[in-house]
Parts: C-alpha cells; structure tokens; sequence
C-alpha cells in the first residue's frame, strides 16, 4: 500500500513540475532535458570538484610524519574539510536558487584551482590547514551541479538523472583514494593536489562553453540574500520528509566515514605495510558497489523509494560483518567494501530523488540543508573513527560501524510511514 501511494504521489508531481517554468534558457542544453553526454559531463565535473576533499584519507600518514602531527588527532584534517564544506553548503548551494548557474559553478571551480595550489604548495601546517579548509569551501560546488541537473533533467526522468550525476560524486570519492595514492608514489603527496589544479581549471573552461546560461524570469518578490539563508532553515523546519532523508544521510555517510577514514592507518602499518598505490586501489572495489547503486533514482522515480532504502540500510548494517575480516582475508573485506558503498550509494540516490520532488523553485536550498546532514556525518565519522582505532583497533572501529548502521535502520524503521506525499503540500508554491 506504502508503495502504491509513493506512486501516486511521484505521478501527480511529475505533473505539477512539467506545468511550471522558471527559467528563461540559452545555450546549448534546453530547459527540462539533458542528453547522456550532458549528463555524463556533469558526473565528471561531480567526482573531480568532490574528489578534492578526498584526497588527502590516504595521504594521512604522510601528512602526519611532514607536518609533525599525532595520528591520534590527524583525523581532525579531514573533519576541518567537513565543517568548512557544510558552511559552503549553507552559505554558497543557496545560491544557485538566486545567481546565474553557470558564471555560479565556474567561479567556485576557479577559486577551488586557487586553494588547491595553496595545499600544494604548503610550507607550514597553518598554511596546510588553511588551504584544506578553502578546499571543503569550495567543493560544495557539486552539489550546484546536482541541483542544475534535477532542474535541467524531464521530471519523469529526475530520479534516473540524479542517480547518474550522484554516482559520479561517490566514484569521485573513492576514486580520489586510487588517483591520490597512485601519485604520491610517483612524485609524492603534492603533486596530487597540483595535477587536480591543472584538471579543475580545464573541467572550469569545458562547462562554460556546455551549460546553458539561465535566465530567471524576475519574481514579485526576490529574495534577498540573508533571506535566502534562513529559508534553508524554513525549509528543514516545513519539510517532514526533508527532515528524515537528511538525518539518513548523516548516519549513512558517518558510516561511510568510519570505515574509509582509519583505513589507511591499518593498511599502511604491519603486518600489511601496503603502497599507497595498493591502498588507494581499495577505491576501485567501492566504485563496482556506487555503479550498482546507479539504478536506485530509477526506482525512486517508480515509486519505490521506502523499499529501496530500508534494503540498502540491512545491507549496510551486514557489511560490517564483512568488513571486520580484513586481517584474515582481504577477499572478505573487498567484498565487504562492495557491500557498504553500494548501500550508501543507494540510500543516497533515493533521499535525493525524492527530497527534489518537494519545492521545484529551491533545488539549491533543499540540497544545501541536505547536505550539511551529510557534512556533520562525515566529520563525526572521521574524527571518531581515528579516535577509535587509536585506543581500540579495527575491532573498536567495526563496532562503531555497526552500532551507527543499526540506528540508521532503525530510524528508518520507525519514519518508514511516512508517505511521499507528506512534503508536497507546499510544493507548488
């Protein structure tokens, strides 16, 4: 029945959304369609732009040993990435809602070109945390993109669209692991935020000439910016489903973070003693679970998002069992690994394609209050994670895997009846 009234409720607003405009386009992609290769150049842009607040888990260790910081506390680089990357979630996704998208995403990938030669040309650790910290800034910049697109894509084919252009922000993660371990052992840890500088200012000058320059149509009352900011705010407060989807998110990827951030700690010390290049290739095993993942905006656009998730949340609570094998079998653990990004990448796919159907005219604000749940997620889950492994192993890190995945399956458990439609009493406001 929970089902068949999600079905009904995604029918009638893909009906609402393909009745109202507003955008005035120009360019080379129309307004409410995108073809593949469009999509696909959004997935990219995706992973790069996120990738850069990635590369640095693998790189713990030599961060560490250079800049002269403890390994109990070097987790807190990666949370410093987080809480800046949720105050650019607030302060600058808001705005694609407000400012011209295409001169919006291109700025921010130019000044992310800026912050990434500040990190890699870092002397001190002051300047090393001051240029990570511009980097989880401007990174948000994806989550624009992730706006743009639902905005962009036929609302029939919202979910499937959110789905391709997310994968690639999840491949970027993982991949991140792989490109910045490859590197550093090839011409050390620099090089890695260095050549991603060279790639982001290309990425930059190849959307100008794609995304299509939109227009809006003047409103009666334009928002100014402070406005805009609380309504982020108005919108976590009047959205029921908004509310639960982001709490979601926040346990799915505190879980994420669990397991990815320490990793590197255990990998490269003995018995294993692994290359970079050997740790960071445990990234490619990820990706095969975020590719799997892809078809789960598909099913959100049919109706079965509940369904979906409550699937991928049990999934992700077993693979910790899995995970916990490493040092007895790393054939194990990889699978472990598929499991866990496949889950995540599924519940994340779902939250989104469904939070997009509420208020078509604030994509931006609804991904950016989104996303500060995912942000408070990650950091916890690195800091935590480090924490845990310091004092009690990769026993005591499974442990917090697992117990963050159950409560994230029982929340679910406890919110699952609570029906598409809930949010959509204000969504064509």
């Amino acid at each position: 029945m929970e089902e068949v009234i999600e079905k009904v409720a995604v029918k009638k607003k893909v009906q609402a959304d393909s009745s109202q405009a507003t955008f005035v386009t120009s360019g080379p992609v129309p307004s409410s369609s995108m073809s593949r290769s469009v999509t696909l150049l959004f997935s990219v842009a995706c992973g790069m732009s996120v990738a850069n607040i990635y590369f640095a888990q693998p790189l713990l260790d030599n961060l560490a040993r250079e800049f002269g910081i403890d390994y109990s506390i070097i987790g807190s680089l990666i949370t410093i990435t987080q809480l800046f990357y949720a105050v650019g979630l607030l302060m600058l996704v808001p705005l694609g809602d407000f400012l011209n998208q295409r001169r919006l995403i291109t700025g921010q990938m130019l000044l992310s070109v800026i912050a990434l030669v500040m990190v890699g040309t870092a002397s001190t650790s002051t300047v090393l945390f001051a240029g990570i910290a511009l980097v989880g800034l401007l990174a948000v910049v994806t989550q624009t993109l992730v706006a743009f697109a639902a905005t962009l894509a036929a609302p029939e084919n919202r979910g499937q669209v959110v789905g391709v252009v997310t994968s690639g922000i999840v491949i970027g993660i993982l991949l991140a692991r792989t490109f910045s371990g490859v590197l550093t052992d090839f011409s050390g840890w620099r090089s890695v935020y260095l050549v991603s500088a060279a790639l982001m200012l290309l990425m930059a000058c190849v959307l100008f000439r794609v995304l299509p320059n939109n227009r809006r149509e003047k409103q009666p009352q334009q928002l100014s910016y402070s406005r805009l900011l609380r309504s982020v705010f108005m919108l976590l407060a009047q959205e029921h489903m908004l509310r639960i989807r982001s709490v979601l998110a926040m346990l799915i990827f505190a879980a994420f973070s669990i397991m990815w951030t320490p990793l590197v700690l255990l990998l490269s010390a003995p018995p294993l003693s692994l290359s970079h290049t050997a740790i960071g290739a445990f990234g490619l095993a990820g990706v095969a679970g975020a590719l799997g993942a892809a078809r789960a905006g598909k099913l959100a656009d049919g109706g079965y998002g509940q369904k979906t998730t409550g699937i991928a949340l049990t999934l992700l609570l077993l693979s910790w069992l899995l995970i916990s094998y490493i040092e007895q079998s790393l054939f194990v653990f990889i699978l472990g690994i598929v499991l866990l990004d496949l889950a995540v990448q599924a519940v994340h796919v779902t939250n989104q394609s469904m939070i997009f159907t509420l208020r078509i005219e604030a994509r931006s604000r609804l991904t950016a209050g989104y996303m500060v749940f995912y942000s408070i997620g990650v950091a916890s889950g690195s800091i935590t994670s480090t924490y845990a492994y310091a004092h009690y192993g990769w026993d005591g890190v499974c442990l917090l895997g697992a117990s963050v995945s159950a409560l994230a399956l029982l929340f679910w458990a406890m919110t699952s009846r609570v029906k598409a439609m809930t949010g959509n009493k204000a969504g064509a406001k």
